[in-house]
């Protein structure tokens, strides 16, 4: 019992997890039942879990190191079992300037990278699914496109 409590101790001190992570890795070290719960119950009450602070965390890393748009970051915490109040709490953490900037930023990336598609069609049809695939909401894209025109 100790050993996988400090084991887990370890893996919660290392980075942010959401509850479900935890909860999966105590299941790969054999610990099932109340005795999942008790640990469970020890790791919220030590602060090594916060699901708030694991919302904040991963919304901060994923839009300003991945560069991902609010729903690709909206299905990540959703896929973590993450509740509704801290992903809202979460999503908190993107500045909308800095949202708006990262866009254009990496619409303008594209499309220097897309220079030697002449077809204007195709080039924003490209553009549109890389944004999409980045998880940037349809209206925030076609802002963009009018803008262009």
């Amino acid at each position: 019992m100790n050993s996988a409590l400090e084991k887990i101790k370890h893996y919660c001190a290392y980075q942010e997890r959401s509850h479900k992570e935890v909860r999966s890795k105590l299941l790969s070290l054999e610990v099932y039942g109340l005795e999942l719960e008790n640990m469970m119950t020890t790791l919220i009450e030590e602060n090594y879990l916060n699901e708030e602070r694991y919302a904040r965390a991963m919304v901060r890393g994923k839009f300003y190191y991945k560069q991902w748009g609010r729903n690709k970051i909206l299905q990540t915490l959703k896929y973590q079992e993450v509740s509704t109040y801290c992903i809202q709490q979460g999503m908190k953490e993107i500045d909308e300037s800095d949202y708006r900037d990262t866009i254009n930023k990496l619409a303008e990336k594209k499309m220097s990278e897309l220079k030697s598609e002449k077809n204007k069609f195709t080039k924003m049809t490209k553009l549109r699914n890389y944004l999409l695939q980045k998880g940037y909401e349809p209206e925030y894209i076609y802002e963009l496109f009018k803008m262009d025109s």
